[in-house]
């Protein structure tokens, strides 16, 4: 008897101890479809692009139009600036931020959901009671008190202050994309700006050695003419320094093409000194306007669409929103709250009787209305503060639609008058070598003079790098134009070379 009665008791203990880990699979089980809640707010799908440039690039099936293969040969423009936009670590950092503040609505929005807390612990005690006069009636427990509990608090009602709180947030978020697509136009003008430097560098080159070939035609003649005796020896010395002259500027040509190239080069994420082939520049051009706006049409659009704005006026919402939410702080909350508590710790029936084996549960439910106190009393300093912020992104978003008019107006006047300038620089080009080939005739023909062939050889250079600067201003410029409208897109390269 001795024996069962010992083996019931150590089933007993066995049961005791297993009724912490009992507590925290129920419990576990209740915090289960909260955690998938919390989960499945974590954001909506399509915040946050699958690469920096993916808003531009618009990638087909959603892969990521950042995986790249090896250059093409020769270098497309459109391919420079897809390298650009995904190697610049301005479009990077904008593309994180987005992260970032995508992050921010999650948080924001699971203030909406209850908080839930659990708790379990066990207790191990060893009573040992001993009387001085009665020895027989000495005492020794030992047992172990498992205990567990539950809490919940959800607020229901808060005036507001969650909202406003969620809504500044999202639009934080909407300030973070438009920052991306404002990056996106720079950084697309950046770097078709430097392709087209990089080919006028090349167009450069060649009409440097062009020059430089005429250059020793013409020295080689006037020498020819001073060993004859028909011409002073002072020509073969203008046509000698014509001619160092013009090995320099090929020389400072060649240099500077080396220096757009490395520009290129390091806007698409690679070294300076990678090898990059360029296809010759376009001399022919269509002009035809993209833009059929009249100048005051164009800057009220841009206005209204440009990122920069966008920027802005996402910034003084959410600016405005924290201000309700910093109205709505300090105001009464109303929640629900509620507990649950389980004990296994030995009960005492009545006073000086022996503890005897039992379990206290103790459930609370009810509703909480919260007044601070405190916090009224500080609240106008907090408002004072979202209000001035909301002052402050007033004039932010004034002064971006100021610039966004201001740059709209330069790149249509620039865009005008280098639109003017490609028949002009046309004309003076031909002009220029029909002139170079009468004072070659004239003076091969003794009937002209060195200056006169020098002259019309300087006209012509003169009139090939202004054709080439011409031509690769034009282009920047309708980019520029586009980029100051919001609107640059690869539609504006997809078949330029």
């Amino acid at each position: 008897m001795y024996y069962d009665r010992a083996r019931q008791e150590e089933r007993a203990m066995q049961k005791e101890k297993q009724r912490p880990a009992a507590l925290l699979i129920t419990l576990t089980a209740l915090l289960a479809p909260f955690a998938a809640t919390h989960t499945g707010w974590a954001g909506d799908p399509g915040e946050v692009p699958a690469s920096p440039a993916a808003p531009m690039l618009s990638p087909p099936n959603g892969a990521d139009p950042c995986l790249m293969g090896a250059l093409s040969a020769p270098l497309t423009l459109a391919d420079a600036v897809s390298r650009a936009l995904c190697a610049n670590p301005k479009t990077r950092s904008a593309w994180v931020s987005i992260k970032l503040y995508a992050a921010e609505v999650s948080t924001a929005r699971q203030s909406y959901l209850p908080d839930l807390d659990a708790a379990a612990s066990e207790d191990r005690s060893d009573i040992h009671t001993r009387l001085n006069d009665e020895p027989f009636l000495d005492t020794r427990s030992r047992a172990t008190y498992p205990e567990g509990s539950v809490s919940l608090s959800w607020v229901l009602y808060d005036f507001g202050e969650r909202g406003n709180q969620l809504e500044a947030s999202r639009e934080l978020l909407a300030a973070a994309q438009a920052n991306l697509d404002l990056n996106l136009q720079q950084i697309f003008l950046q770097a078709a700006a430097d392709f087209y430097g990089a080919q006028a560098a090349q167009a450069s080159v060649d009409a440097a050695r062009q020059i430089e070939d005429l250059t020793q035609s013409s020295l080689s003649a006037a020498h020819e003419r001073m060993q004859r005796g028909v011409a002073p020896i002072s020509d073969e010395l203008q046509a000698q320094t014509a001619h160092a002259q013009a090995v320099l500027i090929r020389v400072k040509a060649q240099a500077q093409l080396r220096y757009q190239r490395g520009a290129l080069a390091l806007d698409m994420g690679l070294q300076p000194d990678s090898t990059l082939t360029l296809p010759p520049a376009d001399q022919s051009i269509v002009v035809h306007s993209d833009f059929t706006e009249s100048l005051r049409q164009l800057i009220e659009a841009a206005k209204r669409t440009h990122p920069r704005v966008a920027v802005a006026e996402s910034e003084l919402a959410a600016a405005r929103a924290d201000e309700r939410a910093a109205r709505a702080h300090g105001y009464p909350t109303i929640s629900i709250v509620g507990e649950l508590n389980r004990s296994n710790e030995p009960l005492t029936p009545s006073l000086g009787s022996p503890s005897v084996p039992g379990s206290v549960t103790d459930k609370q439910i009810g509703i909480e209305l919260k007044v601070p106190i405190s916090d009224p009393l500080w609240k106008r300093g907090l408002i004072a503060q979202a209000h001035a912020q909301v002052q402050i992104q007033q004039e932010a978003l004034y002064a971006a639609e100021q610039q966004v008019a201001a740059d709209v107006w330069n790149a249509y006047t620039v865009l005008q008058a280098d639109t003017d300038n490609l028949a002009n620089s046309e004309v003076l080009l031909s002009s220029a070598h029909d002139s170079l080939e009468a004072a070659q005739h004239r003076y091969e023909g003794g009937a002209g003079s060195i200056l006169e062939l020098l002259t019309a050889q300087t006209a012509f250079a003169n009139a090939q790098q202004q054709r080439i600067q011409t031509l690769s201003d034009w282009r920047i410029g309708r980019l520029a134009l586009a980029s100051s409208l919001g609107r640059l897109g690869l539609w504006a390269v997809r078949d330029a070379r």
